[in-house]
């Protein structure tokens, strides 16, 4: 079960913004969906969206993270 302040994963892209299947973000906060802040590497805000339950996952241990150009997407 997610949590709030735990890393989560993008199952798809999100219509409409620069987020992209397999971005990382971090629950800020759980209702019928959850709240998601999307950052860049130097801690600023990209993006807070909402998200259903089945457009996000557990941030597994054997994962590791990688940049992508927001600007550029």
């Amino acid at each position: 079960m997610i949590k709030e302040f735990e890393r989560v994963v993008l199952t798809e892209d999100i219509s409409g913004t620069a987020l992209r299947k397999d971005d990382v973000g971090v629950v800020v906060m759980i209702y019928e969906a959850y709240e998601v802040e999307f950052l860049a590497l130097d801690g600023s805000t990209i993006a807070v969206e909402t998200v259903k339950a089945n457009q996000v996952r557990p941030v597994r241990n054997t994962e590791i993270l990688h940049v992508r150009d927001v600007k550029a997407a």
